[in-house]
């Protein structure tokens, strides 16, 4: 599907951890076999993003062969036992992690304006700003580090044509993962004051994975948390936002240069 303020990356890496919740209970965790929409939304904001924007994956590309493999992980242990007699330091704990080892997958996304920022960021809703900028960033390969799932897994970021070059599961046909996690609905991009868990039925068909928009997910497949959640706010009083009088600068100065 393309669109036309659409960006199009490679991301790779020599590992990722797409952490399955289910997995975590026991202070382990075991990768999911593929990516997740929040995922790839966060690698996307990591390359380009503003508050008035807010991107939607459209489908991911798995370029390589799915595999695993566990590694032991010593994690930081903050238990400790304290009496009047004695001091007790944490115990070493050992965990053993699932990696995906050796990924890359080809992303496709899109922005849309976060309409409830219209009263605070209106001026900043100019589409051909943002997606130059984000195709900029794109082949500088990003703003931010890059991480597949995790700090650990340092990925890396590069424009490519969606679809081209030889994927592993071309001619694989349809693979399902079941139920897997999708997404978060924010305070910041819903306007709604609570956050709300998405999941949907995962599938692949010959290596691609379209993702359904998150206002597409039934309700069914969401659990909102029972708490009130405070939506920020950017705006040029607050001092928290840069930007909205970009055009208005860049006339003056070509005025002032035109004087010169």
């Amino acid at each position: 599907m393309k669109v036309r303020n659409q960006i199009e990356y490679t991301v790779w890496g020599c590992y990722a951890l797409f952490s399955d919740p289910v997995t975590r209970m026991g202070g382990e965790k075991c990768s999911y076999m593929v990516p997740t929409y929040q995922v790839l939304k966060g690698i996307t904001e990591s390359i380009y993003w503003k508050p008035s924007i807010i991107w939607v994956v459209d489908e991911v590309r798995i370029m390589k062969p799915i595999r695993t493999e566990s590694k032991s992980i010593r994690p930081i242990s903050y238990s400790t036992e304290l009496n009047h007699f004695s001091y007790k330091k944490p115990k070493n704990t050992l965990s053993i992690y699932n990696y995906l080892a050796d990924v890359s997958y080809q992303v496709r996304a899109h922005f849309i304006f976060n309409e409830n920022r219209r009263s605070d960021l209106g001026q900043d809703f100019n589409e051909n700003k943002h997606h130059n900028i984000a195709r900029r960033m794109v082949e500088k390969g990003g703003r931010r580090d890059i991480f597949l799932g995790t700090r650990e897994c340092q990925g890396y970021v590069e424009p490519c044509v969606f679809g081209s070059g030889e994927g592993f599961y071309d001619h694989y046909g349809e693979l399902s993962f079941g139920v897997m996690f999708h997404g978060f609905d924010y305070a910041d991009e819903t306007g709604e004051g609570a956050l709300a868990t998405r999941f949907w039925n995962a599938k692949m068909s010959d290596g691609v994975i379209r993702f359904p928009a998150p206002w597409d997910i039934p309700e069914e497949m969401k659990q909102t948390v029972r708490r009130p959640v405070r939506i920020r706010q950017f705006s040029k009083e607050l001092g928290n936002f840069s930007g909205l009088e970009e055009e208005s600068l860049r006339q003056e100065l070509a005025e002032i240069e035109g004087d010169v």
